[in-house]
């Protein structure tokens, strides 16, 4: 289990690197096949370029992505998933069809929470 009064621990860290909202996202669009940046943005709604160029950087550092450079013309650079990468799609997977699974579970508690929430507003 993770110790969350100790900000130096490594795991939480590495979890901070790749658990963010933007790098699950790119990682399951990445984890089926090698995609360009312009496509990878265009699949995942709401990302800015920035926030997609600071996310592939951070997963390259990593080690989760590789950044291919195409000897093409126009160059092209596309980003596939290495093998340290590919370990992550079953807690990846796990993470998705728990939140398939509990999606209404979770909308139930919110709708709940914030009923409570405006009565004591009033």
């Amino acid at each position: 289990m993770l110790d969350a009064q100790n900000p130096d621990l490594g795991n939480r860290l590495l979890l901070d690197q790749i658990a963010d909202k933007w790098s699950i996202l790119i990682l399951s669009q990445i984890c089926e096949e090698p995609l360009r940046f312009n496509l990878l943005k265009r699949s995942i709604p709401g990302i800015s370029q920035k926030a997609l160029t600071q996310a592939l950087r951070r997963l390259e550092r990593n080690g989760i992505l590789q950044r291919v450079v195409r000897s093409t013309s126009p160059v092209a650079v596309e980003y596939r998933v290495t093998p340290l990468g590919r370990t992550l799609s079953g807690p990846f997977s796990a993470l998705f069809d728990w939140t398939e699974r509990y999606a209404s579970d979770v909308e139930a508690a919110r709708s709940e929470y914030d009923a409570r929430e405006a009565l004591t507003v009033l």
